[in-house]
């Protein structure tokens, strides 16, 4: 069965709260993939006008009554988590599942501030051209159908990873949640580096900019480790190995990476407290 097939397949009524990038993403990989848009409440203080529109389309925007729903998706701010906490328990009843895309948010919190039985995911900001990477573990209790029905709904920003220990979250986090953030700062160096041997800013830009691009498309869909890639490139005392040696060298990027990764790690820990 598509993705398509298992989003109309959903049951009931699902609560959207907060619409913001990441939410409005999943708002609109959800209607796009055929959900129909009269059994999606929103809740956001705050409706952009494209959110706003949706209202025409069915989708019920701020609805003054309020009754548990199958699915409640929660993806406000994680520091508002708490203040939205009474607009959002009323749509939730025990069996009611909740989906968070809140970083750093235990599933402890979001049963004691939500209840009903809950999933935490972590997705990335790739999400908003449906292209992310999500995470998801399941809290004790979560029935098969219900994590079905969550990953339908993750999967309409992209692709989803199950994980059973909540404490793998704070590296997931570290790798993927911050992750782009990774990649656009070789972006930024690639360029920097192409400016300081010579070439014109505008264009050192340019083809930093294209080369992730293009780089990540390829790495995206081919069936290759990203190893075989690189090696692919690689031309026996050619100019990309020339370079390879500096990157791979013992304080080169992989000590880099794994120093940041750890450091993220940390501070997701301590952000989670």
């Amino acid at each position: 069965m598509s993705n398509t097939d298992t989003l109309k397949n959903i049951a009931g009524t699902i609560v959207l709260a907060g619409a913001g990038k990441m939410g409005g993403a999943m708002l609109a990989g959800w209607l796009a993939g055929g959900l129909d848009a009269k059994r999606i409440v929103v809740v956001e203080p705050h409706p952009s006008d494209e959110i706003k529109a949706l209202a025409a389309k069915g989708v019920r925007l701020n609805p003054k009554d309020a009754a548990a729903a199958e699915t409640l998706v929660m993806a406000v701010k994680p520091q508002t988590f708490r203040e939205a906490g009474p607009a959002v328990r009323p749509f939730v009843g025990a069996s009611t599942l909740v989906v968070s895309i809140m970083a750093g948010t235990k599933i402890a919190a979001l049963e004691e501030v939500c209840g009903g039985m809950v999933v935490r995911a972590m997705p990335n900001t790739p999400a908003a051209i449906g292209r992310g990477i999500t995470v998801a573990v399941p809290a004790k209790g979560v029935s098969a159908a219900q994590r079905t029905t969550a990953d339908a709904l993750l999967r309409a920003i992209g692709s989803v990873e199950w994980v059973e220990d909540e404490r793998l979250m704070d590296a997931v986090t570290a790798v993927s949640g911050s992750g782009p953030a990774y990649v656009f700062l070789l972006a930024e160096e690639l360029a920097r580096a192409g400016v300081e041997a010579g070439l014109p800013a505008e264009l050192a830009t340019r083809l930093a900019r294209e080369t992730v691009a293009g780089s990540g498309e390829l790495l995206h869909r081919s069936d290759q480790p990203a190893a075989t890639l690189r090696q692919n490139v690689t031309s026996p005392g050619g100019t990309t190995q020339a370079a390879l040696e500096v990157l791979m060298a013992g304080d080169g990027l992989q000590q880099l990476m794994i120093r940041a990764i750890a450091a993220a790690t940390k501070r997701s820990i301590e952000l989670a407290k």
